[in-house]
């Protein structure tokens, strides 16, 4: 059923690339070649960025945070019985055993990253371990090992490289359309190489800031599922409890980086542009299951 989820995905990804490219063709005064010649050079630069920050995310994580990977010969009784939930979670999930890891912060939280299924990393902040139950543990981890389950940090990496192609590429077919128009019929006029460039530059960003609502969106839906399929491998109760108390205790974490959209949860806005849901809403989907 994943499987076929994660095909229907992909083929979404490319109906969109080619719907794109048949509507430009179709409208846009500019020899084919050239077109798809742009939309090449965009989906190269566009995905690279994204591929490239999903193949270090392990790396980057354990520099940024200082994460102390933990395995079953840790002494601390808590953080064993984390490694140890986290390697149970895994083997009835069909999964190699993720590298399991505690950062310092005061901030109730905890993500999960790694560039495949079988090379992740699951973290967890020491004020999630002291704060939380066992069970509430459990049900955190229950919610990370979902988002590794479902190759979540693949698909918005996918996501993030589909918008980065269509901003760049939007940005140079609008401006080219401009730079057309304002041409007379000798072709003197247009906006000048400056003006073309600056103009790309000022539609990248307007087209960036709305793509980051189709991709909030997307990143507020894997959230519901995560937390759908913690309460499958634990308990809905108890992760009821757990984001009770991710709400109550919730600290400012300082560190502003492409982490905190992985994170459990992430209080940054309440919008079109926020990248979690409400800590109420997603408490009353889970008593809702």
């Amino acid at each position: 059923m994943k499987g076929l989820k994660r095909i229907g995905f992909y083929l979404m990804l490319n109906l969109l690339v080619v719907s794109m490219l048949s509507i430009v063709l179709a409208f846009v005064p500019m020899p084919q070649n050239q077109v798809v010649s742009l939309l090449i050079f965009c989906a190269m630069f566009g995905f690279a960025g994204s591929l490239i920050s999903l193949a270090i995310s392990k790396f980057s994580a354990k520099k940024a945070y200082k994460i102390q990977i933990i395995d079953a010969s840790v002494r601390d009784p808590r953080a064993r019985f984390l490694y140890e939930t986290v390697s149970a979670l895994a083997e009835e999930s069909g999964i190699r055993t993720p590298e399991v890891g505690i950062y310092p912060s005061q901030d109730v939280n905890a993500f999960a990253t790694g560039a495949t299924r079988n090379s992740s990393l699951i973290a967890f902040s020491s004020g999630m371990l002291n704060i939380l139950s066992e069970e509430e543990l459990a049900a955190v981890a229950g919610h990370e090992m979902t988002h590794i389950t479902e190759g979540d940090m693949v698909s918005m990496t996918l996501v993030m490289g589909l918008i980065n192609t269509f901003v760049m590429f939007g940005a140079r077919i609008v401006a080219t359309l401009l730079n057309s128009a304002l041409r007379d019929n000798r072709g003197r006029g247009g906006l000048g190489y400056f003006g073309y460039y600056m103009m790309v530059i000022l539609l990248q960003n307007v087209l960036m800031f709305l793509a980051m609502i189709p991709a909030s969106a997307y990143s507020r839906y894997r959230e519901y599922r995560a937390d759908r399929g913690a309460a499958k491998l634990t308990d809905s109760t108890n992760m009821i409890a757990a984001l009770e108390k991710i709400e109550r205790y919730y600290t400012q974490d300082k560190r502003e980086d492409s982490f905190a959209m992985a994170k459990i949860n992430n209080k940054k806005s309440n919008s079109l542009f926020a990248t979690h849901p409400s800590i109420s809403a997603r408490i009353e989907r889970l008593r809702n299951l």
